[in-house]
């Protein structure tokens, strides 16, 4: 199935895609929901994020064809940041340049792994039963940002300024990510291909070891990394991230 979230009339709700339009549903997408008999087509909806999440954990150096490119160690452990709810934008939605911040911009297009429930110290064994579905990621980055003051990096800075942190369209579930391809696409030329096994930690075992230091809630999104490819944003220019079985999140740099 693929969820989403969506406003029609000023009014926000959730459902699932069937059809080409939106089964409208009630009660809660992650635990007790029933459809509803409204169906709604695509172009009477404004795309919302598929979830709230209370925080947006995102990988550093988590694919080995990346770090063989930049002569980057394989770590022992899960790199990660946190991005601010602030950043979260949807589907279709502009991203604004900083007004604080005029140097590079980065796109990089990331699988998102979506929790479905509440889960602290998960062992690996059961992290599965924690994962709700997968969504799209573009983790925007002020790059320039991020070592420009030698006595602190500035990850949060960097990652999280207004819209930096769109995700979506959907949440699909029952999908394998072993067998998935992230493909990025600027002005709908290809600049990001690469396939999810590449992972150094895969979905399940992120999601158990990030459990060990931070309690994770449904909804909750750990964006997996990206890989090569990535790079710079003009003004005005569109980005999509495509994972075939997931979705294409599409947003605008302006």
């Amino acid at each position: 199935m693929h969820w989403l979230r969506f406003s029609r009339q000023g009014t926000s709700a959730f459902g699932f895609m069937e059809a080409g339009g939106v089964r409208a549903c009630r009660g809660d997408m992650f635990s007790a929901w029933e459809k509803t008999d409204e169906f709604i087509a695509l172009d009477e909806i404004r795309w919302e994020t598929p979830c709230t999440p209370t925080k947006m954990i995102a990988l550093w150096n988590n694919f080995h064809e990346a770090a063989a490119k930049f002569a980057l160690a394989i770590p022992r452990e899960p790199l990660f940041f946190v991005k601010s709810s602030n950043s979260f934008c949807p589907h279709k939605a502009t991203i604004a340049p900083p007004r604080s911040y005029s140097g590079k911009v980065l796109y990089e297009g990331e699988l998102g792994i979506v929790i479905g429930k509440q889960g602290k110290d998960i062992p690996p064994d059961h992290a599965v039963s924690h994962i709700f579905g997968y969504t799209c990621v573009n983790d925007v980055t002020a790059v320039e940002l991020l070592k420009s003051d030698p006595t602190f990096a500035q990850w949060t800075r960097a990652k999280s300024f207004d819209g930096f942190g769109p995700f979506g369209p959907v949440i699909a579930t029952a999908v394998d990510p072993a067998g998935l391809v992230v493909r990025t696409l600027v002005n709908g030329k290809e600049r990001q291909n690469y396939l999810v096994r590449d992972m150094v930690f895969p979905p399940e075992r992120l999601v158990s070891l990030i459990s060990r230091d931070l309690t994770l809630f449904p909804g909750d999104i750990i964006s997996c990394g990206t890989s090569v490819g990535a790079g710079s944003l003009a003004h005005g220019a569109t980005v999509e991230v495509v994972i075939d079985g997931v979705g294409t999140l599409s947003n605008q740099y302006a």
